[in-house]
């Protein structure tokens, strides 16, 4: 596929998150009398956090945003440092800049966290853009992330752009947003989440992108 916008998720996408996160939702859980495996939370890796604990646990409104307030406290303290880029993908953003594409990321997590974390891996340069939710509230679900980066980004032909994430939440944004979708095998999510969720095409690796994306 012909594209100029690339945007990408970050967990599971370009940076490896799964033990930092699980460890803060498993700690959040703990305080609400709720004991859990950190394998058994990998569902929790992707939506925005607040939104996970009303599906996954049946939290009300007000116990998650108590509850969200705990896990940013304690990710910020103990699961940032926990964070790893995927092998080969830093090599990846790289080609795609020498290529002449424009990188932002769409991540749900908040911009005041996403920003620290790409610092500390050298790579907030590689962006034009990092678009997030906020800790105010703001861009709570991954379509108002992809929506303001298209306005921001003054992108106006949609068929320029492509979002590439390895979460239904990811391909969903898309599909609502009206723009095409990767799917990524080499996170969290699943080939048949990716598709029963509207990928356009599926990357098992951080180069296959390079062969789909000309």
């Amino acid at each position: 596929m012909k594209k100029e916008f690339l945007l990408f998720d970050l967990d599971g996408t370009i940076i490896d998150s799964k033990d930092g996160i699980l460890e803060a939702v498993q700690h959040t859980l703990f305080q609400y009398g709720i004991k859990e495996e950190k394998e058994s939370l990998i569902n929790y890796v992707g939506p925005p956090i607040l939104d996970a604990l009303v599906q996954f646990h049946q939290f009300t409104l007000e116990d998650a945003k108590k509850a969200t307030m705990e896990y940013r406290r304690y990710y910020a303290a103990h699961g940032m440092e926990k964070n790893g880029l995927f092998p080969g993908i830093r090599e990846v953003l790289e080609t795609f800049l020498q290529r002449g594409k424009k990188l932002a990321v769409a991540t749900s997590k908040p911009v005041e966290v996403a920003v620290p974390i790409l610092q500390s891996l050298g790579l907030t340069s590689f962006f034009l853009l990092i678009g997030g939710s906020s800790l105010s509230g703001e861009r709570p679900h991954k379509i108002d992330v992809i929506r303001y980066l298209l306005k921001e980004l003054e992108i106006g032909d949609l068929d320029r752009v492509v979002m590439i994430g390895d979460r239904s939440y990811d391909m969903e944004g898309a599909k609502l947003a009206g723009i095409d979708a990767i799917g990524v095998l080499y996170g969290y999510g699943g080939l048949e989440e990716l598709k029963k969720s509207g990928a356009t095409c599926i990357a098992e690796t951080p180069k296959d992108l390079l062969c789909l994306i000309e």
